[in-house]
C-alpha cells in the first residue's frame, strides 16, 4: 500500500471511531424489499423506531429492529452510559445490493429460466441530536 492511501485509509479508521453505527451483511432479501423498511425509520427518533419496526408487518423489519438495537448497544459502549428517551436518532440508515445467486428454473420446451436470489448489505447509524448540529 502506497503512503498516501495508508494516510487515507487512517483518516477514515479515525473518523470511524466517532461515529456510532452498525452492519448488516448478505441478508437473503432483495435491496428493494429492504428499503422500503430502511424509508421508514430514517431520520426518526430511536425508540419510535424501534416500535415502528416491531409492529410492521414486512419480514425484513424483524431484521433491521436487531440491526438498530445493535447500533444503540455501541452508542452505549462508546460512551460508557446508557441511551435515554429522546437523547439517539436514525441519522443515516442506506441499503446496499449483495451478492446475486444465479439460479434456473426449468421452463416449458426445454428452456431455462433465470431465477436471481438477490441479497443485501445494511448500514445503520445512530446519534444523539446535539452532535448532529455540528455536522
Amino acid at each position: 500500500m502506497g503512503a498516501r492511501k495508508k494516510i487515507s485509509a487512517e483518516k477514515r479508521k479515525e473518523a470511524l471511531k466517532t461515529m456510532y453505527f452498525a452492519k448488516l451483511q448478505n441478508v437473503p432479501t432483495s435491496p428493494r424489499k429492504m428499503r422500503l423498511v430502511a424509508d421508514m425509520i430514517r431520520g426518526m427518533e430511536v425508540n419510535r423506531a424501534l416500535g415502528v419496526l416491531k409492529f410492521s408487518s414486512k419480514e425484513a423489519s424483524a431484521r433491521v429492529e436487531k440491526l438498530l438495537r445493535s447500533a444503540i448497544a455501541n452508542w452505549e459502549q462508546k460512551n460508557e452510559r446508557k441511551a435515554e428517551d429522546g437523547e439517539l436518532f436514525v441519522t443515516k440508515i442506506y441499503v446496499d445490493g449483495g451478492a446475486t445467486l444465479k439460479r434456473m428454473r426449468p421452463a416449458p420446451q426445454g428452456r431455462g429460466y433465470r431465477i436471481r436470489k438477490r441479497s443485501n448489505h445494511v448500514t445503520l447509524f445512530v446519534d444523539s441530536k446535539n452532535t448532529n448540529d455540528k455536522i
